[in-house]
This record gives structure tokens, C-alpha cells and sequence, in this order.
């Protein structure tokens, strides 16, 4: 049997199975977040402001960062302006 990975998402723990992603994290802390990182409305850091691929391999105790960035979403308000 395999144990689920602790990881932190925005300071929050999100239990993963091994060999989960970045983006699978992620997903599983919130589904919305995901589909604004999938879409480049936000983007993944390290616990330290690195930016990190999202496919980057989940380890017990990493810490993940969403930023969504406020510029896509002046880009999505002129869209529908």
C-alpha cells in the first residue's frame, strides 16, 4: 500500500498520491486554481518566489505557491469590456 504525500499548497496541506505533480497538487487543493495555472492566468512558485513548471514531481513537504497574476485578469476584464 502506498501512502499519500503531504505537500502545501498557499500554506494549506494537500495529501497527493506519489508520483503527483505540481498541477496535480494543485488540482487537488482547488480545481479552479488549476485551470487558471493551466490557463496562464497564475503561475507556480517555490516556497522561496522561484517560479517552478508545473510538472515539476511532488516530494513529502514541498511547498507550492499559486500567484495568479493580476494582469491576466485586467487582460480578461478588457476581453469582455
Amino acid at each position: 500500500m502506498t501512502h499519500p504525500i503531504l505537500a502545501f499548497i498557499n500554506d494549506r496541506p494537500v495529501r497527493v498520491t506519489p508520483g503527483a505533480t505540481a498541477a496535480d497538487a494543485v488540482a487537488a487543493f482547488d480545481p479552479a486554481l488549476a485551470v487558471r495555472l493551466r490557463d496562464g492566468a497564475a503561475y507556480l512558485a517555490d516556497g522561496r518566489g522561484i517560479r517552478l513548471d508545473p510538472a515539476t514531481p511532488v516530494v513529502a513537504g514541498a511547498i507550492f505557491r499559486v500567484v495568479v497574476s493580476a494582469r491576466a485578469s485586467r487582460d480578461e476584464a478588457d476581453a469582455h469590456a
